[in-house]
């Protein structure tokens, strides 16, 4: 395999993405999918199930939560330094439903130093927005590849 130094950015970007989802065991039990990752983006996608319906038989805001987090992950993960969540807030703007496809993409708005800026944007198969999520990353002293 080649070191970190030798891949292109976007081959970087799959390698760290492959070496994540490996371990992400949440992500997959939730039956999420990595659709695509590019430097600083992901898009992840997820079926709502009866097991992720609230009380008012809507999406539980939990689990939309959680998948525009796997999302932020993947995309601030992508520079071969290992990355975490420092802040995150989140829009609800319309229920998910039960049978819903979301998609959750990420973007990368800044990324100076070892801090991060990335905004998810949760969308039902139609372009119906469901939900805005805004994810502040810091990177820690680890990476997924020598150099």
């Amino acid at each position: 395999m080649n070191t970190s130094s030798e891949m292109t950015a976007q081959e970087l970007a799959e390698t760290c993405a492959r070496i994540m989802w490996d371990d992400d065991n949440a992500s997959q039990e939730l039956g999420m999918e990595l659709l695509r990752v590019a430097p600083g983006e992901a898009d992840i996608r997820m079926t709502v199930t009866k097991a992720m319906t609230n009380g008012h038989g809507n999406m539980h805001g939990g689990y939309l939560f959680t998948l525009a987090d796997s999302a932020f992950a993947f995309a601030c993960n992508t520079y071969n330094q290992v990355t975490v969540a420092q802040h995150c807030t989140i829009t609800y703007v319309k229920p998910g439903a039960l049978g819903d496809v979301l998609t959750a993409r990420a973007r990368e708005v800044s990324r100076e130093g070892r801090s991060g800026i990335y905004d998810i944007r949760l969308t039902r198969e139609d372009g119906t927005v469901i939900a805005e999520f805004r994810g502040h990353s810091r990177t820690i002293n680890r990476t997924f590849l020598t150099e």
